[in-house]
């Protein structure tokens, strides 16, 4: 049986703070992901954009730029994407209000009408 190799992942607390604008997952029902290897084993995911194998890494005239379309080229959590203003949005919406403060013992409200 082939040991699945451990891979480091950039996420820390729900969110990527290597990356200047990068959104939070918290509160929005949207798991982050770890880096995964592909199937053409490169890493994708680690925001490290370069890796062994990549294509970007090997590229000639004879390269097929297709052979990089697809899901398995793109990081469902860890992906530029997130940073648009678009999808910075789509998890705005999913995350839940907070909720007014209020202290454990006093009634911070008493007699403010």
């Amino acid at each position: 049986m082939k040991k699945k190799k451990k891979l480091d992942s950039p996420i820390i607390n729900e969110t990527q703070p290597h990356q200047i604008n990068a959104p939070s997952f918290k509160g929005t029902g949207i798991k982050t992901q770890a880096p995964f290897v592909n199937d053409y084993g490169v890493v994708i995911g680690d925001s490290k954009y370069a890796s062994d194998n990549s294509p970007l890494e090997n590229w000639s005239e004879d390269t097929d730029p297709e052979i990089m379309a697809g899901d398995e080229w793109i990081h469902p959590t860890n992906d530029i994407g997130w940073n648009s203003a678009e999808n910075r949005e789509l998890l705005e919406a999913k995350k839940a209000p907070n909720p007014p403060f209020m202290h454990p013992e006093k009634d911070v409200g008493n007699e403010t009408d």
